[in-house]
């Protein structure tokens, strides 16, 4: 048999695993150092509240387990890989591979130019970041209903980053913070949303189309734009600019860039200025190593580096599972080739804007339905997996 291992339970990891799992050839593992499956792209749903835990997160082992061929899932941490010996070393053993796939994925890259960022800013990458923005939050709303002493306090959630993520956040806290209005009453209003950016624009490298749109969007529910402000650093209540202003605030979510998570290994690779693998036109840094998603950088036909998005991730990662079977059938792969098909924003409630294929343009509800018809195809392809797995599980123990 030919041993796959897969590092890293992301939206890559799981899709790569998912194409070579038919493979009689293939005997297939999965590391990750957590027991689930985060779905970061519903990551806006969840801080805000509209989503639930079981929304965004499934776990590994009965997803594993739902699969007609069995797939050994590991959950460790892989600390060093040594590709001359095709091993991967977790704190506590080691394992033999002939291919591996690298899928870590990237964390929230807190600038170190920014100071106090790291330790005042809530992240969105890791569940545990999101699910503690979230409980805070909720504590908040609370003591506003609960405490009459505290109305008439303005808070300020200060929001920096308007790339995708922060755009998401932004609008779907400010759609919720309306729909409390009809619980908190008349101090929902005291809370106000605040969108920064060192760019001149929101959503920077996205289209006319879209940029326009979800201003728009944005400036309807009372969202506080801030582009061309350079955070300089951040405290405990106060946000300082460079250019001399302040913004008192009570909470900071911070999505202003990322940071790929590598691994140690003893070929040294190439890195960028994020951190991501440099790889070839094959997606490799070594013969029989593959790296795919969030934690390398992808470039298509003309050399541009794609967004770090789960569609992409996506791509790489069936791209890097044909590429394996190939080279087992000793067949010759061609250099990886992909572009974004489309993109769609959510904006709050049952509101969106999207692009498919550059010139199919959408927006409102409509735009909302086709974001979740995607979200939802996907999700269901995990709920059944995740279904069979646990009654499997549930069976064998039951007969032991």
């Amino acid at each position: 048999m030919i041993k796959v291992a897969v590092v890293g339970a992301g939206y890559g990891g799981l899709r790569a695993i998912e194409h070579l799992v038919g493979n009689e050839q293939v005997s297939l593992y999965l590391f990750d150092e957590n027991s689930y499956h985060y779905l970061q792209t519903e990551a806006y749903g969840y801080i805000a509240g509209r989503f639930d835990l079981h929304d965004v997160a499934l776990d590994l082992n009965n997803w594993c387990h739902g699969f007609k061929y069995p797939i050994t899932f590991i959950k460790e941490k892989v600390e060093y890989i040594n590709s001359s010996k095709r091993s991967i070393q977790t704190a506590s053993s080691t394992y033999d591979y002939d291919y591996l796939i690298i899928a870590t994925g990237a964390r929230t890259n807190f600038f170190s130019f920014i100071d106090g960022m790291d330790k005042y800013g809530y992240g969105v990458k890791k569940l545990f970041r999101s699910h503690s923005f979230r409980t805070s939050f909720e504590h908040l709303l609370y003591e506003k209903l609960e405490n009459p002493s505290i109305q008439g306090q303005t808070i300020n959630l200060a929001i920096g980053g308007a790339g995708l993520s922060g755009v998401e956040i932004a609008a779907e806290m400010s759609d919720v913070i309306k729909r409390h209005t009809k619980s908190i009453g008349e101090s929902a209003k005291e809370i106000k949303v605040y969108l920064i950016d060192a760019s001149e624009t929101i959503l920077p490298g996205m289209s006319p189309y879209i940029i326009e749109n979800t201003k728009n969007r944005l400036n309807d529910l009372g969202i506080n734009i801030m582009t061309k402000s350079f955070i300089e650093r951040v405290d405990l209540d106060t946000v300082y600019f460079k250019d001399g202003r302040k913004l008192d605030y009570t909470f900071m979510i911070f999505t202003g860039g990322i940071l790929a998570n590598t691994i140690e290994c003893d070929i040294n690779p190439s890195l960028n200025r994020t951190n991501q693998y440099i790889c070839d036109t094959t997606l490799r840094i070594e013969k029989n190593i593959f790296v795919i998603g969030d934690c390398c950088e992808i470039k298509d036909k003309k050399q541009n580096i794609l967004p770090p998005t789960a569609q992409i991730a996506e791509k790489s990662a069936e791209y890097a599972a044909s590429s394996i079977e190939k080279l087992i059938q000793n067949k010759e792969i061609q250099p990886f080739s992909a572009n974004v098909d489309g993109i769609f924003v959510a904006l709050g409630g049952k509101y969106a804007v999207g692009e498919l294929f550059s010139y199919i343009k959408v927006k409102g509800y409509l735009a909302y339905y086709l974001k979740k018809l995607i979200t939802k195809s996907y999700y269901i392809g995990l709920k059944f997996r995740l279904n069979t797995g646990f009654k499997k599980r549930t069976m064998s123990e039951g007969e032991e």
